[in-house]
Parts: structure tokens; C-alpha cells; sequence
């Protein structure tokens, strides 16, 4: 590949990465009015993060999902957490951003070897996973003391890490199940238009 050919691919990948930037920050914003189960909104800004790590790799990935994870925290959608421990909840929300965009971007790439459809539905599910499971690691990590007092707060009479799983598991499915559909239907319109 010359000199011209890189200088290109990188503008591609700039101009993208900001693209799909601006998108995980307007998604995720907007998703602050989309809490179907619990306190949490669902995590539409994962969308824009699979696309932008399919489209543009693994540190594309990452960086949209640092992105997403700073919206989080700003949108306040984390502030039942920031109750009981700040950097707690700072590390969990960060972590499981730049996680899912890391995630999506290797399984994309280790996929696209069979057929890039079939590497963007499976970055699109395993990028809810890896933020549910990371989400739920944090959970253990930094709020078991809590977990009683979290329960009461939200209204659920469980205790222990079965309040956490009740918290993640209904976003869990509307995430998946959204992901894997939406994305490869956007990526396959992204193709078409050779961007």
C-alpha cells in the first residue's frame, strides 16, 4: 500500500471514528428516556460502537465505547450507583464501555475470515454481553456491600448479586436482540454507500 492509499485510509477511518463518535454521543443521550426495566436505560449507543469497530478496528471500538461509558455517566445514568461508590461506579461504567468496543472489534475481526455479515451479528451480540458482563463483574467488585440497601432503593425485595442480575438481564435481551438486528441492516447500508 503507497504513501496516497494510507493517507486515505486513515482520513476514512478519522472521519468514520468521528462520525460514528457523534452518533454513540446522540443514541445514548436519547436512550435516557428508554428504561424498560429498572433504573438503567437501554444501551442503543452499542449500535454505532459494533459499526464503528467493524468498519473501522479495534481501537475505533474502543474508543466509541470509552465515548458511550462517558455519556453514562453524564446523562446521570448511573446515579443510583454513584450513592455508594463514586470511583466504584467511574471504573465499572468506563470498563465495560471501552470492553464491549474491544470486544466488538476482535470478534469482527477474527469473523470476517468466513463473511463480514456473519462477524458484524456476532460483534453485535457478544458487544451486550461483554457490557453486561462487565457490568456484572463491577457489581461483585465494588457494590456487594450494598447490594441490600441498592434493592431497597429500586424497589426489589432480592439481595446479593441477584439484585445486579435483575438490573442487567431485561436491558440485557432488548440490547441483543436490537444489536443483532439493526446492526447488520446499517453496516450492509454503510456498504452500499461506500463511505
Amino acid at each position: 500500500m503507497n504513501r496516497t492509499e494510507q493517507r486515505k485510509l486513515t482520513t476514512r477511518r478519522l472521519v468514520l471514528g468521528a462520525v460514528f463518535t457523534a452518533f454513540v454521543i446522540v443514541l445514548q443521550s436519547l436512550a435516557t428516556f428508554t428504561t424498560f426495566f429498572g433504573p438503567f436505560s437501554t444501551a442503543v449507543g452499542l449500535i454505532p460502537i459494533v459499526l464503528g469497530a467493524a468498519m473501522c478496528g479495534t481501537g475505533v471500538g474502543a474508543w466509541l465505547g470509552f465515548v458511550f461509558g462517558v455519556v453514562v455517566l453524564a446523562t446521570g445514568n448511573a446515579a443510583l450507583f454513584f450513592a455508594f461508590d463514586v470511583p466504584g461506579t467511574v471504573v465499572t461504567v468506563l470498563l465495560k464501555g471501552t470492553a464491549c468496543g474491544i470486544a466488538a472489534g476482535l470478534t469482527y475481526k477474527l469473523l470476517a475470515k468466513i463473511n463480514r455479515y456473519v462477524a458484524v451479528i456476532g460483534a453485535a451480540i457478544i458487544c451486550p454481553i461483554t457490557n453486561t458482563a462487565v457490568f456484572l463483574l463491577g457489581c461483585y467488585a465494588f457494590f456487594m456491600d450494598s447490594a441490600t440497601a441498592i434493592a431497597t432503593t429500586v424497589g426489589l425485595s432480592v439481595g446479593g448479586m441477584a439484585v445486579f442480575w435483575a438490573l442487567a438481564m431485561g436491558n440485557f435481551i432488548i440490547e441483543v436482540v436490537t444489536n443483532a438486528v439493526l446492526s447488520p441492516i446499517v453496516f450492509r447500508v454503510l456498504n452500499i454507500k461506500k463511505f
